[in-house]
């Protein structure tokens, strides 16, 4: 058994050195850990210098780390050593596979190899709107398979995730943000990350941003594995924090972006935008249920507003519609628009708002915010109210 490790090992120390490595694979994993599967590495270059990328594959999640090539004897010595039974290593000469008996009797085989060139050991990417499906991240987040191509029942969020990132240049474009070299953005309930990674990929990689960038999500084992990732990726400025929208100090904010934040979530998220004097808000509101039970038809729509699903409609109209003409009030230029298609999301509307050099006529605005309330019988609005709060406070 021994020296059939030892050869493997060799083998993978070898490949390191001269370039040959291509992957390694760790599987068939009977340790204590719990929900551990599997264990894929590949080499990459970072801000660090030369780093061994090790994606820990789980049942109901993953975990990403770097580390010194130099500790990758070592760091595969202990993970066989602690139930990892199985072992195939890639390299552009040939591949190798390494297999572990329960009695201590091993198997190692040589084959020709599956990869006849080495991948770029290369975080960086070309520089185009689009993200590239290479990204590591996208890799630990499901996206992607190993060789970079986009997962079938992942193709929607891939367009997803491009889709923000063409609309989130736009907005800096047409903003006072346009030719900023330093740029802070929150991301308030950053969730598994998809677009938080994207953000920050795109600012620094693609824009060429020194860009500060926080994910704030309430679940600590997502702000864990989020930041593990961060730090695999070599993604110095990109972190993640456990914190509560309505409760999260953002502090100075060039950009602040809420996705799918539940219910008056959104308003909290918008209201911390607006008080930091955020040039860009992004917001993609989720669970309209403050203004539903408030709502009264007025006579003209009463046989049209009978029916429980308009009346449901109605209230998420009415809900972004004044919160975009409360965004007008405090001074942003905004538009409402779909952001993907229905049939992937109900929930599919993107507010962004992008602050003005000159706000407008205040009055006008909450007039007609007035007439709204009034005609459907509206008491309070949560945006309406935090904004009111604020200014008396």
């Amino acid at each position: 058994m021994l020296e059939n490790v030892e050869k493997f090992l060799d083998s993978l120390a070898a490949s390191l050195a001269d370039g040959t490595f291509v992957r390694l694979t760790l599987a068939n994993y009977k340790g204590s850990e719990e929900r551990l599967q599997r264990i894929q590495a590949r080499r990459v270059t970072t801000k660090k210098g030369d780093r061994l990328f090790v994606l820990y594959r789980y049942e109901t999640r993953d975990t990403a780390k770097n580390y010194p090539v130099a500790d990758s004897r070592e760091l595969v010595q202990k993970q066989l050593d602690s139930g990892f039974n199985s072992a195939h290593l890639f390299t552009t000469a040939n591949d190798l596979q390494l297999e572990i008996g329960k009695k201590g009797k091993s198997r190692l085989n040589t084959a020709k190899p599956t990869f006849k060139t080495a991948p770029p050991p290369k975080h960086d990417r070309e520089k185009t709107l689009q993200i590239a499906p290479s990204a590591f991240y996208l890799r630990a987040l499901g996206i992607t398979t190993e060789e970079g191509k986009v997962r079938d029942k992942q193709q929607d969020k891939w367009r997803q995730i491009n889709k923000f990132v063409e609309i989130l240049a736009g907005l800096i474009d047409k903003s006072e943000l346009k030719d900023r070299k330093r740029l802070r953005v929150v991301d308030m309930g950053s969730g598994k990350g998809y677009l938080t990674f994207a953000t920050y990929d795109y600012l620094t990689n693609m824009r060429g941003v020194d860009a500060q960038v926080v994910g704030v999500e309430t679940r600590p084992d997502m702000v864990k594995t989020c930041s593990d990732l961060a730090d695999a990726c070599g993604f110095d400025k990109l972190h993640f924090v456990n914190g509560v929208i309505d409760s999260y100090d953002p502090g100075e904010v060039d950009i602040l972006i809420a996705l799918h934040a539940c219910n008056t979530a959104t308003d909290d998220a918008i209201f911390k935008g607006i008080n930091a004097e955020a040039a860009v808000i992004i917001a993609v509101p989720c669970c309209h249920h403050e203004l539903r039970p408030q709502l009264k038809a007025p006579p003209m729509l009463r046989d049209i507003l009978k029916h429980p699903v308009m009346l449901e409609r109605m209230a998420e109209t009415m809900t972004d519609g004044i919160r975009s003409l409360l965004l007008e009030r405090e001074g942003y230029a905004t538009k409402l628009f779909e952001f993907v298609a229905t049939e992937h999301t109900p929930k599919n509307n993107m507010l962004v708002a992008t602050r003005l050099a000159k706000a407008g006529d205040r009055s006008r605005f909450q007039q007609e915010i007035d007439e709204i309330k009034d005609l459907y019988s509206i008491r309070q609005q949560h945006l309406e109210v935090l904004l009111g709060d604020a200014a008396h406070s």
